[in-house]
C-alpha cells in the first residue's frame, strides 16, 4: 500500500527533491514491495535490492557530489528513508546504517583517505557496517574492550563486536577499538576491509522482527589492519562515534515514522472496509478517535525529525533535537503499530496481514542507535547541566 503522504504533498525544498522521492516510491512499489513478506518470513538478506538502490544513487544521498555522493540535504535524505521504511523497514535500516558507516571517512578522513575510499563507499556497490557495541558494552559504549595493538605497519585487533547490522555481508567495517586504557579518550576508529585476515562473523541473530536484515557478531581474532586505515588520530574514535550516532539517530527516527505511517495507512483502509453492526467500523467514534490519535502522533514525529534535520543542514547544534526525534518517533512507532493491530482485531494477530509484522519490527527501533532510556538521559542532561 502506498503511503498516504505523497512526495508532492511534502514540503520539499526543490522540484529535484520531489522527483527524487517519486523515483524512490516507484522503485519501492515495483522492486521492493512484492518481496517484503517472503524475504521477512524466510530471513533472506536483500543484497541485490541494495545494489539496485545504490545504482539509483540512493546509498549516498547526504554526501557531497565532489566525493561521489548525491549532494542532498539531510532534510531530503531522511524523507527518502521514510519512504523506503514505509515499504520495507529492514531495508530502510540498512540504508541508514550504510550511510552511518560512510560517516567516519567522509567527515574525519584525510584528503588521501577520502580520495582512496569514498568513491567505492558511495558508488552503490559496496556495503558498510558500523562496529561500536560489544557483548558487555551497549549503552555504555565507552566501556568497550576490543583492543588494537600496533605492530609495525599494522594494528592487531582482538575482540568481539555485537549487534552489527550487515555483520558477515558488509564490504567494509568501521571498528571502534581501544588503543589505550584512557577511558573514552583511549578509543580509536579503524577502517577494515571484509577480507581482512582475522576478521569473521558469527551466525546471524534470530530476531523478533526485521528478519531480512542481517545482524551478527563480528569476530576479531588477531585481525591485521594497516595503520593507514586509522581514521582521524588515535584517541578520537569516541568523538567520531558520538558524532556519527547523532546523525544515525535521525535515520532511525525517519524509519520509525515510515513504519508508523504504513501502519496508520493499513489501519485506516481496514476501518473503511470492515463492517460490523451494519456499517464500516471507521464510522464509530471510538475508532475515529483512535485513528485521529495515531495520525497526530505520526505527524508530530515527522515534524520533530525534520526540525532536527534542518538544524543539521544549517550547521546548528542538533544532538538534543536528534535525541528527541529518535525518542518520540520510535515510541510513536511502537504505539501506532500496536493500535493498528487492535484496529484489525483478530486479523491483526495473524501473518495474513502486515500489521503483526509492523508491531514486531517497531520494538527494535526503541533499542538501536541508543536505547530510548539513553535518549532521555541526553535530553535530561541538556536541561539540568
Amino acid at each position: 500500500m502506498a503511503l498516504s503522504v505523497t512526495p508532492a504533498q511534502r514540503m520539499l525544498p526543490t522540484d529535484e527533491a520531489v522527483e527524487l522521492l517519486d523515483l524512490v516510491r516507484e522503485i519501492a512499489d515495483a522492486e521492493l514491495a512484492p518481496k517484503v513478506a517472503t524475504y521477512e518470513h524466510d530471513g533472506t538478506f536483500f543484497r541485490e535490492e541494495l545494489r539496485t538502490l545504490g545504482r539509483a544513487g540512493l546509498l549516498s544521498l547526504p554526501y557531497p557530489e565532489a566525493d561521489g555522493g548525491g549532494g542532498q540535504s539531510y532534510e531530503v535524505y531522511l524523507q527518502m528513508l521514510e519512504e523506503l521504511a514505509g515499504t520495507w523497514l529492514s531495508l530502510g535500516i540498512s540504508v541508514s546504517v550504510h550511510t552511518l558507516a560512510c560517516f567516519p571517512v567522509a567527515v574525519y578522513g584525510s584528503d588521501e583517505q577520502k580520495a582512496r575510499w569514498l568513491p567505492g563507499m558511495l558508488g552503490g556497490e559496496q556495503l558498510g557496517a558500523y562496529c561500536l557495541s560489544e557483548p558487555q558494552s551497549g549503552s555504555d559504549a565507552a566501556a568497550l574492550v576490543t583492543r588494537a595493538v600496533r605492530e609495525g605497519e599494522d594494528y592487531v585487533v582482538t575482540g568481539t563486536k555485537a549487534w552489527i547490522t550487515h555483520g558477515g555481508v558488509a564490504d567494509f567495517y568501521n571498528l571502534m577499538v581501544r588503543t589505550s586504557d584512557d577511558g573514552a579518550r583511549g578509543i580509536s576508529c579503524l577502517l577494515a576491509d571484509a577480507s581482512t585476515r582475522g576478521l569473521s562473523s558469527a551466525p546471524p541473530e534470530r530476531k523478533m522482527g526485521a528478519k531480512a536484515s542481517r545482524t551478527a557478531q563480528v569476530l576479531l581474532e588477531g585481525a591485521h589492519v594497516p595503520c593507514d586505515r586509522l581514521i582521524g588520530v588515535e584517541g578520537h574514535g569516541f568523538k567520531i562515534a558520538l558524532a556519527a550516532l547523532d546523525a544515525g539517530r535521525l535515520g532511525i527516527a525517519a524509519c520509525a515514522v515510515g513504519l508508523a505511517q504504513a501502519a496508520l495507512d493499513a489501519a485506516t483502509a481496514y476501518a473503511t472496509q470492515r463492517r460490523q453492526f451494519g456499517r464500516a467500523i471507521g464510522e464509530f467514534q471510538g475508532m475515529q478517535f483512535l485513528l485521529a490519535d495515531m495520525a497526530t502522533q505520526v505527524s508530530a514525529a515527522r515534524a520533530l525529525y525534520l526540525e532536527a534535520a534542518r538544524r543539521k543542514d544549517r550547521g546548528l547544534a542538533f544532538s538534543v533535537e536528534a535525541a528527541k526525534a529518535k525518542l518520540f518517533a520510535t515510541d510513536t512507532a511502537m504505539r501506532v503499530t500496536t493500535d493498528a493491530v487492535q484496529v484489525f482485531g483478530g486479523y491483526g494477530y495473524v501473518e495474513d496481514f502486515p500489521v503483526e509484522r509492523y508491531m514486531r519490527e517497531a520494538k527494535v527501533l526503541q533499542i538501536v542507535e541508543g536505547t530510548n532510556q539513553v535518549q532521555r538521559m541526553v535530553i535530561g542532561r541538556s536541561l539540568t547541566s
